[in-house]
């Protein structure tokens, strides 16, 4: 069951690979996602010290479930990955100039998981020609849909 999507990476990027990871997270935030409150628009996934992070992702404490403790929004966030994983995104990364881009945030049996993809950007002629072919996918299924009756 999907939480959040990142509705602007497609838009945005090709991607070329996908991957699951779970995130460290506070109690008050688990809450905040729950209630439907994560935004992962300006997020990026970062490397460092072959280590995975979640970063710029927007996560709004509720009143009732952080009295006690200062929440921060924007918290860095880790993301966790096994080793051979964390290896095969840090080569693509560092060797082939990939960016990694948050997609989603869902539930997986019962436990929050983070789905990012591994990235390169479009130019703004590719973003047009996306455009394009989503315009015409568009219009066959509605000559289908006549020509069906």
């Amino acid at each position: 069951m999907s939480i959040a999507d990142n509705k602007k990476a497609f838009h945005d990027y090709f991607i070329e690979e996908q991957f699951e990871a779970g995130i460290v997270l506070q109690g008050w935030e688990v809450k905040a996602i729950r209630a439907g409150r994560v935004q992962l628009k300006e997020a990026y996934v970062i490397v460092k010290n072959n280590e995975v992070f979640l970063f710029g992702a927007h996560i709004g404490a509720l009143a009732t479930a952080s009295t006690h403790i200062s929440p921060e929004a924007l918290r860095t966030r880790k993301l966790l990955l096994n080793k051979n994983e964390v290896n095969k995104v840090v080569g693509k990364v560092e060797r082939a100039g990939y960016t990694l881009i948050p997609l989603n945030m869902h539930f997986s049996k019962g436990l929050i998981k983070l789905q990012f993809g591994l990235a390169k950007g479009k130019k703004q002629y590719d973003k047009r020609e996306s455009e394009k072919e989503r315009d015409w996918q568009r219009e066959q299924q509605k000559i289908m849909k006549v020509h069906r009756r």
